[in-house]
C-alpha cells in the first residue's frame, strides 16, 4: 500500500479584515475628495479667465488596460494659444495622510487632473478590454466641464439555420 500525500493546500484562515470598515472608510474618502471639486474647478476657471483663455478640450483614448489623455489644447476664441506658465492652489488628498495637502500646479497641469478624475468618477475602467475615446471641453467662459464619450464594445449575434 502506498501512502500518498494530499495534493491541496490547507483552507485558509478567515480573513480577520472588516470589509465593511473598509469600505465606510473608502466611501468617507470620496466624499471628501467630492468636496473638493467645486473649490478646484473655480481656482482653475479663474486663472483660465485672467489667462485670457476661454476653453480648454482634451481628448483621451485606451483600451486592453492602458488608457491617456492624448492632447490639451488651450483656446482664445477659435485662435489655439500656449498655457502661461502660471500656477494655482489645487487641493488633494493623499493614500497617506488624511489632511488635506494643497498643492501648486499649472493651469494644464489642474486641467489633466480634473480630466482623469472625471473619467473615473464616471466611467471607471473606461481603459479596459475594448476602451473607449473621446473629448472634454473646459468652457471657461461658461465655468462649465462637457465631456463626450465614446465605448467601444465588442457584439456578436448568433443565427440558427435549420434546412
Amino acid at each position: 500500500m502506498t501512502h500518498v500525500e494530499p495534493t491541496l493546500a490547507a483552507p485558509m484562515p478567515p480573513s480577520s479584515i472588516d470589509f465593511a470598515q473598509v469600505f465606510v472608510a473608502q466611501s468617507e474618502r470620496s466624499a471628501r475628495i467630492d468636496a473638493l471639486r467645486p473649490a478646484n474647478r473655480d481656482r482653475l476657471f479663474d486663472g483660465l479667465t485672467a489667462a485670457g483663455i476661454t476653453h480648454v478640450t482634451v481628448t483621451f483614448d485606451g483600451e486592453g488596460d492602458s488608457g491617456q489623455i492624448e492632447n490639451i489644447g488651450a483656446w482664445a476664441g477659435d485662435k489655439a494659444v500656449d498655457f502661461p506658465a502660471v500656477e494655482i492652489p489645487y487641493a488633494a488628498l493623499t493614500w497617506d495622510n488624511p489632511e488635506v495637502e494643497m498643492r501648486q500646479l499649472s493651469l494644464e497641469d489642474v486641467v489633466e487632473q480634473l480630466a482623469y478624475d472625471f473619467l473615473a468618477d464616471t466611467h471607471g475602467g473606461w481603459e479596459n478590454n475594448n476602451g473607449a475615446y473621446g473629448e472634454f471641453c473646459f468652457d471657461a467662459s461658461a465655468r462649465c466641464i462637457h465631456l463626450e464619450f465614446n465605448e467601444r464594445f465588442t457584439s456578436s449575434e448568433l443565427f440558427t439555420h435549420e434546412f
